[in-house]
This record gives C-alpha cells, structure tokens and sequence, in this order.
C-alpha cells in the first residue's frame, strides 16, 4: 500500500482529535476523539465507517489515547499507508508564519512560545513527542493557529503600551483559531461565488473557545483573540475583554495573586462564570427556557459580546459581503445565531428566520440576507485543513490541492 495519508493530531489540554485523511477526500478515513484526559473518566472514542469504538483509559494521558489509535490503525491495515503527520498547534507567536517541516529547532521555537498559551501548548508538544517516538520515521509537520492572523498591520495587532513591551517581550495581538478561520474563508469562496482577488468577510468561530476575525481578499485584517487566547469575545469560561482596573480592585479585595487571577479568568469566567450554572450552551439554553436567570442572561451578554466585535470588525473592511458562523456554537445554536443578527441591523444584515431554523441542514447554508450582506453558516474542518498543508509541504499531495489552498493565500 502506498504511504499517502496522512495523520491529523490535534491536542487540546484535555482531549486529542486524530483524523486519517487521503488527498482526494474531504471526510477522514477513521477518526478518533479522547477526552477528559488525565481524569478518571478519560476515554477514546473511535469511528470508521458506521463502526463505534468506546475505549476506557482511567488517567490516561495523550500519549496513551495516541498509542490506542495507532493500534486501531494497524489493526485495519491502515498504518503502513500513513506518509506523514500534521499537528496543530496554537501559538507560533512571530516565528511562525507559514506550517513548517518539525526540527529540533522548531521544537525550541513552539516550545519557547508555550508561556503566550500555557493551556495549549504543552498539549501540542506532548502530541508531537508521542507521535515523533510511535512514527519517528515520518515526517511531522507543524500548523499553526496564529500563522493565518500574520498579515494584520501593526494598526491592528499593537496595543496601547509602552512600545520596548513588543520589541523586548513580543506583547501584541497574535489571534487563534486561524487554520479555522483559513478554511471557512476558502468554504465562503465556494458557497458564495465570492471572487478571490475582491471578497470581505467576518467570520465568527463560536465554541468553548471563541473569536472573530476580519478577512480582506484571503488576508486577516483584524481579529478579537490577543497575544493569548483570553482576549476578545466572552467564551465558555474564558472571561475575554475586561477592563483591567477591575482586575487590580478585584486582585486587592480578594487578596488575589497573577496565578490566581489568570485562573479566574481563564477557567472561572465567561458563560460559567455569568450563569453561575454551566460554560455550555446547550445546558444555558435548556436551562434558560426553564426560566433560569443566570442563563438569560449569560446567553444575552454572550450575544451582545459577539455583535459588538463583529461591527468593530466590520469597520477594518471596505464592506461586508458577509458573516459567516461556524464552531460547534455557530453551527449549532440556531438562538445564539438569532441573537446576534438581530443585533446587528445597523449593518444591514437580516434573518431568515426559517432558513436560520431549518434542523435538517448542517452542511454550509446561507441563513439571511440584507442590503448588509450574507449570513451563512459553514461548519469548520481544522483536521482537514491541517491535513492540507501536510499534503503539500511533504509532497504527498496532487497539484488540485495546492490550487485549493491558494484560494486564501
């Protein structure tokens, strides 16, 4: 069997994605999903074809849920045609501005940018080390979710600091979520008919982890995300954009130290923190129907956040062809996507009240329209996209692939 597919490994701080993709095909040969990682209740879930497979792992790390899919891979005959492994990874900082061939080397580098997103990546690195020690003759390529967001001016991505801050301690905006935002900006081209050289789109990526990010003609002219993960729009318990006088108030009432506020910020806050029930939408949903009032109104405050930056964003175009949701969130929630338009009538954009409803579409669809612009929904593939540029940076792939990664280049 020839060896041209390729190993997706996406690791989040307490989950791993691996994903088998051919060059010719859009959907993954056989797919794998651990999470709760380093809990009792860590366990990989295992699909190909219509075949579930539920693996319990108690206190399992990633290398073990890794080592598990790989044995599922031998089993089905499939390891031997694997060429190459690509891996996300969230922050490349300013090194990285294109994926990359893994080096020692690279491995300093990834490893020196792991205080920017200390949640993320340690967890990349430790799907890198697994899958260099169980595949150590493949090549392993490195995507990045900052690289996408590199071609923002300094207008966008400079804060209002003291400037030897950036030059000495590289404090800017970097955004994440970009190999999401790269592909549902190639997959907007498609459904829209949107010329390459002439197309303006916001894009808001909405799950546990949310942004929203300005696109020019394939170009990041802005985005909400910041030199972490933590600025920008409310999330699931990510508080994102607050001001911090009422940080230092609460760090001097509370007796709280920069560890401890991190944490409250990052783990403590956002629709958790504001419901005082749950960081996931569908239980904030269900709850808020019920007459729970946290729920209200983290859902309310969760909405108000995302229009707010989307209109920002908005002002960093010339126009606005259209917005687009995706994320589980985006993709799912037909109230939050509601919410948020109806917000946004000063841009011009409306509801399809129906379209916006109809449970039997998943796939991209357009849901309003108005003198503003489009509003669409294009569920993401990051696997696919990581898997993209691994097929072109080893030459695993045909030329029709690298035509199709050039669309937002």
């Amino acid at each position: 069997m020839r060896a041209n597919l390729v190993l997706v490994v996406n690791c989040g701080s307490s989950s791993l994605k691996c994903a088998v993709f051919s060059p010719a095909d859009a959907d993954p040969r056989i797919r794998g999903l651990a999470e709760c990682i380093g809990t009792r209740e860590a366990r990989l879930t295992i699909k190909s074809g219509d075949k579930h497979t539920e693996i319990a792992m108690p206190n399992g790390v990633h290398r073990d849920a890794l080592e598990h899919f790989l044995t599922a891979l031998r089993e089905q005959g499939l390891l031997e045609a694997i060429g190459a492994v690509g891996h996300r990874v969230v922050h490349g900082g300013e090194t990285f501005k294109t994926s990359t061939l893994i080096t020692p080397t690279v491995l300093s580098d990834i490893e020196a940018c792991s205080s920017l997103a200390p949640l993320h990546n340690p967890a990349n690195l430790a799907g890198i080390y697994g899958a260099m020690k169980a595949l150590p003759d493949l090549p392993q390529i490195a995507v990045f979710d900052t690289a996408f967001h590199q071609t923002m001016e300094p207008e966008a991505y400079l804060y209002g600091l003291p400037r030897g801050l950036y030059r000495e301690l590289g404090v800017r905006r970097y955004g994440f979520h970009g190999i999401s935002h790269c592909y549902v900006a190639t997959e907007a081209l498609r459904l829209l008919a949107l010329p390459r050289e002439d197309h303006c789109l916001v894009i808001a990526h909405l799950g546990n982890g949310a942004s929203a990010t300005a696109v020019l003609n394939g170009k990041v002219m802005d985005t909400t995300m910041g030199m972490t993960p933590l600025e920008g729009l409310i999330m699931g318990t990510r508080s994102g954009d607050v001001d911090f006088g009422a940080l230092a108030h609460v760090a001097r009432r509370r007796g709280l130290d920069v560890t401890e506020l991190e944490h409250m910020l990052n783990r403590d806050s956002g629709l958790l923190g504001l419901s005082e029930l749950s960081s996931d939408c569908r239980e904030l949903e269900a709850a808020a129907a019920a007459g729970h009032e946290g729920a209200r109104t983290a859902l309310s405050v969760f909405a108000h956040s995302i229009a707010r930056h989307v209109g920002g964003l908005a002002m960093s175009l010339p126009r606005l062809d259209a917005l687009v949701f995706t994320g589980g969130i985006g993709e799912n929630s037909v109230k939050v996507r509601s919410d948020v338009v109806s917000r946004l009538a000063a841009l011009g954009l409306r509801e399809d009240c129906a379209a916006n409803s109809a449970v039997q579409h998943r796939g991209p669809r357009v849901i309003g329209r108005g003198p503003g612009g489009v509003v669409a929904v294009i569920p993401t593939n990051e696997e696919r996209m990581i898997a993209l540029d691994t097929f072109t940076l080893t030459g695993l792939a045909p030329r029709p692939v690298e035509e199709a990664k050039a669309m937002v280049q």
